[in-house]
């Protein structure tokens, strides 16, 4: 199934049209012309079934047949990590993150970030695409960046989590995670969290994880986090 997005469509629309990007896409790439059926989602949990009605390269239209809504996942996970230095890094863990199944997303800056800027836009297409390609519904949320002071001040729900490096207790993820929980955890810049962040995450509930026995990269730490969440929740 080759899956479309519009952000615009819900249950109550009967008639859309796709911007003039999509539509060039659909008509001159795709070659779709009238009466081909589209799936499209809203990123949202919606599939809908639409038909084309007006093949144009500039105003691609389509009439919805049906639609179905699939249900939430019982679980919900919030990471909140380090951009990386190198940009495709970071890039890569958001694609792969949205084909495992992550919720939420904000980049966090640290004592020891090494960069501090990040291109919000170019990073919402990448986990468009990624939904997209894996015929997922739902879209996780980004956010935008804030500091890690400003994250740890925010009410987070659930089970809260720090993955760091220093030597200190620690529990294993394994042994912290439960079906059907919500979670926010924290993965830090490539030179780990400074002992204040963690000092401040251990006063503000944030119990310390380990994430196995090797040093991770921040994406790789990120993508062990996520997976594990996920695979543990499967039915």
């Amino acid at each position: 199934m080759q899956l479309f997005y519009s952000p615009t469509i819900t249950e109550a629309t009967e008639i859309f049209s796709f911007d003039k990007e999509e539509s060039r896409h659909i008509i001159k790439v795709l070659r779709k012309k009238d009466t081909d059926i589209l799936h499209v989602t809203n990123g949202l949990g919606f599939l809908f079934t639409t038909e084309i009605t007006l093949a144009s390269d500039s105003k691609c239209t389509v009439k919805i047949i049906s639609f179905e809504k699939a249900p939430p996942s019982k679980f919900r996970l919030h990471l909140a990590v380090a951009p990386t230095k190198m940009n495709d890094r970071f890039e890569w863990f958001l694609e792969k993150a949205t084909e495992i199944g992550i919720h939420e997303i904000t980049p966090i800056i640290c004592d020891h970030s090494e960069r501090k800027v990040i291109n919000i836009k170019r990073f919402d297409k990448i986990l468009l695409a990624a939904m997209k390609q894996s015929n997922e519904v739902y879209l996780p949320k980004l956010n935008n960046a804030v500091t890690f002071k400003e994250f740890i001040n925010l009410k987070q729900e659930g089970l809260k989590m720090i993955a760091h490096c220093e030597e200190t207790d620690k529990r294993t993820l394994k042994s912290v995670l439960k079906p059907n929980q919500e979670l926010t955890m924290l993965i830090g810049p490539e030179g780990d969290f400074s002992e204040k962040e963690i000092a401040m995450a251990l006063n503000n509930d944030f119990i310390p994880v380990s994430l196995g026995n090797t040093r991770l990269r921040t994406e790789t730490a990120a993508i062990v986090a996520c997976h594990s969440v996920v695979f543990i929740n499967e039915e």
